[in-house]
């Protein structure tokens, strides 16, 4: 089955101390988050990172939802661990919804 990309961005906190450790932490992401995210039809992931701003992208199977993904993270302990603690170096962008982190990106514009 085909695959769907969404493209979503974040905001680190500008401090570069902070920033090299959650780098440093995505060189070893806990094998409990990584099986959370392939769990949720998450069939590849990327983050990108420029100055304080993160950029990923995702393709997912026929499976993943937005809504299903939350459900699953907020009844996995390990999966609230984590999120706590890369809390410490994200910060929420201006245009976020209340309880949103990453942000999802609007395509307008394709070359074919």
């Amino acid at each position: 089955m085909k695959t769907r990309t969404y493209y979503l961005f974040c905001d680190l906190k500008d401090d570069e101390k902070l920033i090299a450790e959650y780098k440093t932490y995505h060189k070893n992401v806990w094998p409990e988050i990584l099986k959370s995210i392939k769990d949720a039809g998450i069939e590849n992931m990327e983050i990108y990172n420029k100055g304080n701003r993160l950029f990923m992208v995702m393709e997912v199977n026929h499976t993943f939802s937005f809504e299903e993904k939350a459900k699953m993270d907020a009844n996995n302990p390990k999966v609230q661990e984590w999120e706590t603690l890369m809390w410490k170096y994200q910060q929420k962008v201006p245009i976020a919804k209340e309880d949103e982190k990453w942000v999802l990106l609007d395509k307008i514009f394709e070359l074919r």
